[in-house]
């Protein structure tokens, strides 16, 4: 794939955006990934930003119980509910937040980040952040660990100046500890967006933090390989074996991709009419 001006994309960049719902989530998910997908879809389509599509489209899926994050978030061990989030956009910006409590959308708080000079914030600290910038603090009630808890929702997208955003938030994966850190947070692992190329990842965190698996995609698509080819090369070629993971892209150009190792990954993507 030949590298994209960013002066160049920033005129002929058509809004474009793909979202999941967890590795494990179920093909009976897609209408819920589909809700917001379109959420995304609006805002991108009346001329606002990577961002905020990127941003509210991440907290229908927190908000919608049947995904592991924000509000459906399972128990760590120890009956905690304990938050990650993280995004990063395609002009150098990221933020992250780890083991946050009593905080329904962590990916506001990651968003927030954006323009501070520190990237990310954790537990304790991250709660306070919140505070002093007036997020919302409410319990999350959390849900017994199931199978299928296999982490995260994300979002990629793309605005009509050509900045992409990757956005993404878990509760975790079933049966872990509190103070476990998966590969949400995690740049490389979890989410990846550099050179007109936004990825997130999906599924058992350690499996996808080991096989760095959001930037090794993204470099093999700036090495010119297909996009959906890309990302069937990384679950075929970088996981261990047994580790359902699942993997959303967006390039410069184009509709945004979906691919997994198993059929559970629900995902769904748009694209503006030119």
């Amino acid at each position: 794939m030949p590298q994209v001006n960013p002066q160049e994309a920033h005129r002929l960049s058509i809004p474009a955006v793909v979202a999941h719902g967890g590795a494990g989530a179920g093909p009976e998910r897609l209408a819920n990934v589909e809700r917001a997908v379109a959420i995304a879809a609006g805002i991108l389509d009346s001329g606002g930003s990577a961002i905020e599509a990127a941003v509210e489209a991440c907290v229908v899926l927190e908000d919608d119980p049947v995904f592991n994050a924000g509000t459906g978030s399972v128990f760590r061990t120890d009956g905690s509910v304990h938050l990650d989030a993280s995004i990063q956009t395609s002009e150098g910006k990221m933020g992250f937040v780890i083991a946050m409590e009593d905080t329904p959308n962590p990916i506001r708080v990651a968003a927030d980040l954006l323009d501070e000079d520190i990237n990310g914030l954790t537990g304790e600290g991250a709660r306070l952040w919140a505070d002093s910038k007036g997020f919302e603090k409410s319990k999350v009630q959390g849900r017994p660990p199931f199978e299928g808890a296999t982490d995260t929702v994300g979002v990629v997208a793309r605005d009509s100046s050509g900045i992409i955003v990757c956005a993404t938030s878990t509760g975790g994966t079933s049966n872990r500890p509190p103070g476990r850190v998966g590969d949400v947070p995690l740049p490389g692992c979890g989410f990846w967006v550099q050179d007109g190329i936004g990825v997130g990842a999906t599924g058992i965190g350690e499996a996808i933090t080991r096989g760095m698996i959001s930037l090794r995609v993204a470099d093999r698509i700036l090495d010119g390989k297909d996009l959906e080819e890309s990302m069937i090369w990384a679950l075929d070629e970088c996981l261990e074996d047994g580790a359902e993971v699942g993997i959303i892209a967006l390039a410069a150009e184009g509709t945004g991709h979906g691919a997994s190792n198993s059929t559970n990954m629900p995902w769904a993507s748009w694209i503006a009419r030119k």
